[in-house]
């Protein structure tokens, strides 16, 4: 079998990271695997190397936004994680949130704008958010306080158009969904914004799991994130992120997105989660395995 891993995205590294440790656990676990760096050549490599099936760990734009799910379903290679569809949803932060909505699912206020204008005016009342559209792991992200005068100057790497989001204030709240069961509760604790470096450095946060929060809100959770993982078609593993304000109780719980292919490096969430539940890490990954398939 295949793990990609790498590929042209700004999360590079952490797709390194994911692959190569998916990758000894399930050598662990007595599977034939091989490490693909997703390149042009990707249809060239996974042809001449006929895989069984294809662990996807890439992460960022073209890995968990429906192209490379394209290419594998054309190819007719079981993958890991959800679909083109539910992949380009969720990658789509404007698009998913509309989704959300429908769902009755509580987000806040954003809008699509240039960048231009993200920088000529307030677009919203600050405080805000100006990121990508379309990235993850917080790359990019501007946070404008409340009484800022003046909008953000972002950085040319930018993309052309950007989302700028109402600022939800409170802890920070994850839930993994696995074979369509939320498993539990996450509080991430950091000194600051649970920026890239508190993501991925080791002591760059604290992880409380399961979270020490009321029981309503623990259920609500649960429930918000098995609702935004089927409003998305998602299959196998997702986690979906919240913010959730104390002083405004259960109206304060926020979701904020659903990652399709949550990272599984030696920080992150996911599989803390799972191990919380009783599933080891290798066992987490022989089980996406399993669950891999095409045309969907």
């Amino acid at each position: 079998m295949a793990v990609l891993m790498g590929g042209p995205s700004a999360e590079r590294e952490v797709s390194l990271s994911t692959g190569r440790a998916c990758a000894a656990a399930l050598r662990e676990r007595d599977y034939n695997v091989i490490e693909v760096d997703a390149g042009p050549d990707l249809c060239a490599v996974l042809t001449d190397l006929g895989p069984d099936a294809v662990l996807n760990c890439l992460h960022g734009r073209w890995g968990e936004d429906g192209c490379v799910q394209g290419l594998l379903e054309w190819m007719r290679l079981p993958y890991s994680h959800s679909g083109v569809l539910s992949s380009a949803l969720a990658m789509d932060k404007q698009r998913s949130k509309d989704l959300f909505r429908a769902a009755g699912l509580p987000v806040v206020e954003s809008r699509i704008v240039s960048r231009e204008a993200a920088m000529a005016g307030h677009i919203l009342p600050p405080p805000y958010v100006v990121k990508p559209n379309n990235e993850g792991s917080s790359v990019g992200i501007y946070i404008v306080e409340e009484g800022a005068n003046t909008p953000p100057q972002l950085a040319k790497t930018m993309p052309d158009t950007v989302m700028v989001e109402a600022f939800a204030p409170g802890r920070e709240l994850t839930t993994t969904v696995m074979d369509d069961r939320a498993l539990t509760v996450t509080d991430i604790i950091t000194t600051g914004w649970y920026d890239y470096d508190a993501k991925y450095t080791p002591g760059g946060s604290t992880h409380v799991v399961p979270a020490d929060i009321p029981s309503d809100i623990f259920d609500l959770c649960l429930d918000y994130a098995l609702r935004a993982h089927r409003a998305l078609g998602c299959r196998g593993v997702s986690r979906t992120d919240f913010r959730w304000d104390e002083a405004r109780g259960a109206e304060g719980l926020i979701l904020l997105e659903t990652n399709t292919q949550p990272g599984m490096t030696a920080t992150s969430l996911s599989p803390e989660q799972a191990e919380a539940c009783g599933i080891s890490f290798p066992d987490l990954c022989a089980w996406m395995v399993e669950d891999a398939s095409c045309n969907r």
